[in-house]
């Protein structure tokens, strides 16, 4: 009996404590988990990041540039042409919508703590980092782009490189040479340069070659067609204050011929064979031919002016000012022209006033000599001067009959008028002729010849 009650208790006690051993196990592994969790580095937020790469506690000094007092700052350069704007002559310029593009080292913005391979910043934050001084030698004007926030970008990678991008719109100086306008081909540059920073702290160098310089697909211009060669370079600046940086792009743009054809060249072709119509008019309609040779001439006088209105008043021959003022004397000797005809046949008349002059100052001479004679036989011969008496004898001279001077004067009217129907003839080829000669030696030493010159200037 009393090994039975000794077993008994003995299973109640084990019975007892064997529904304590679980809670207890869960609650010694929960503490060693949080005692672990407090063991490992806690994730850094990108706040206390940022201020610890470029705030107030970093020792990062935006007014000072990387590699101070070291070797200088090589920045990567590359543009992305985004739209190509007006070409304005008059005051020689160019409108161009561009992404600048700058990538350059900082040592002091490398960083380890944070996963990510690159951060991208808010525009901000530019102002707590170094930025080189670049600007635009030949700018004339230019405005950054806020809408609807400002059109920066700026992105930091793990090793301290440092992309810092911007929309601009910029007006740039493009000085052009318009001799062979409107078939010419400009070269516009666009200059990054230096402004603070000498070679020894910063050096500009273009991107590699085929990505240096970007053009949106399907870009287009109203005037030229820009040319898919664009010449990179170096164009370092020398002044007083020391040697600086500068890098350029040389923009070769061909005007197209299409407006200046339809404006200019074919209207003033029409009316220099319009002048040629008074060729055909009988010489006799004065008015016609008048009115239509002023008629022509004021419209080329008007439309060699307005070809000039769109361009600067430069001091050298172009190649419009050439077209037109060949056309205008073109149509300026057609109204000559009618002058020399219509004096050429009025000249009978005048043929025939000097005749019938001379007809009346020998009549009038004979007259004078018969009554010196009639004088000499009353006796009155001694008071008549030696010189009067020089010529004395029988009169000699007697009038043409009526008939005879009316078949004179026909046949000078007829040999006259002749003469000038001629030269309206000769007109009507020779004046075509020599413009078709000028328009052979003017299209091809202005688009062949001078073209070729362009193309191999390097």
């Amino acid at each position: 009996m009393g090994a039975l009650r000794a077993g008994a208790l003995a299973f109640l006690l084990l019975g007892c404590l064997l529904p304590r051993r679980g809670p207890l196990r869960l609650v010694s592994g929960r503490e060693e988990i949080k005692a672990a969790s407090r063991s490992l580095p806690q994730p850094m937020s990108p706040s206390d990041f940022l201020d610890k790469l470029m705030g107030r506690t970093s020792g990062y000094d935006a007014r000072i540039r990387p590699n101070f007092k070291g070797p200088p700052v090589n920045v990567t350069c590359n543009i992305f042409i985004n739209s190509f704007g007006s070409v304005t002559e008059t005051t020689m310029d160019y409108r161009v919508n561009v992404f600048l593009r700058q990538q350059w080292n900082d040592p002091r913005l490398a960083y380890h703590e944070y996963p990510d391979d690159s951060l991208d910043l808010d525009p901000s934050m530019l102002d707590s980092i170094w930025k080189p001084d670049l600007f635009f030698a030949n700018e004339k004007g230019a405005n950054f782009h806020e809408v609807t926030t400002d059109n920066k970008l700026l992105r930091i990678f793990k090793n301290g490189n440092v992309l810092y991008s911007i929309r601009l719109t910029l007006i740039l100086s493009c000085p052009m040479d318009l001799k062979n306008f409107p078939m010419d081909i400009q070269t516009c540059a666009m200059q990054l340069e230096s402004f603070g920073y000498t070679m020894n702290d910063l050096i500009f160098e273009w991107l590699e070659e085929q990505e240096a310089v970007q053009v949106a697909e399907g870009l287009t211009f109203p005037q030229f067609i820009l040319r898919n060669e664009k010449d990179l370079g170096y164009c370092t600046k020398y002044y007083n204050t020391g040697k600086f940086t500068c890098i350029e792009v040389r923009f070769h743009l061909q005007r197209q011929m299409g407006y200046y054809l339809i404006q200019m060249y074919i209207p003033s072709l029409l009316i220099v064979i319009l002048s040629w119509v008074s060729f055909w008019i009988n010489m006799d309609a004065a008015p016609a031919r008048v009115g239509l040779g002023i008629t022509t001439v004021l419209t080329m006088t008007t439309q060699s002016a307005g070809s000039r209105a769109s361009l600067p008043k430069v001091s050298y021959v172009k190649a419009i000012d050439i077209w037109m003022a060949v056309c205008l004397v073109f149509v300026f000797a057609a109204l000559l022209e009618y002058a020399a005809v219509n004096f050429v046949s009025r000249q009978h008349k005048e043929f025939m006033r000097l005749r019938r002059r001379q007809r009346r100052q020998r009549m009038e001479e004979e007259l004078v000599r018969e009554s010196r004679f009639y004088l000499r036989g009353y006796g009155l011969g001694q008071c008549l001067q030696p010189k009067d008496r020089v010529g004395e004898g029988p009169s000699i001279y007697s009038p043409p009959p009526a008939s005879v001077l009316l078949r004179e004067g026909e046949s000078l009217r007829r040999y006259y008028i002749d003469r000038a129907k001629r030269i309206d003839t000769i007109s009507r080829a020779v004046f075509p002729f020599t413009f078709l000669v000028f328009n052979i030696f003017y299209w091809v030493v202005y688009k062949v010849l001078r073209s070729e010159d362009i193309h191999s200037v390097p």
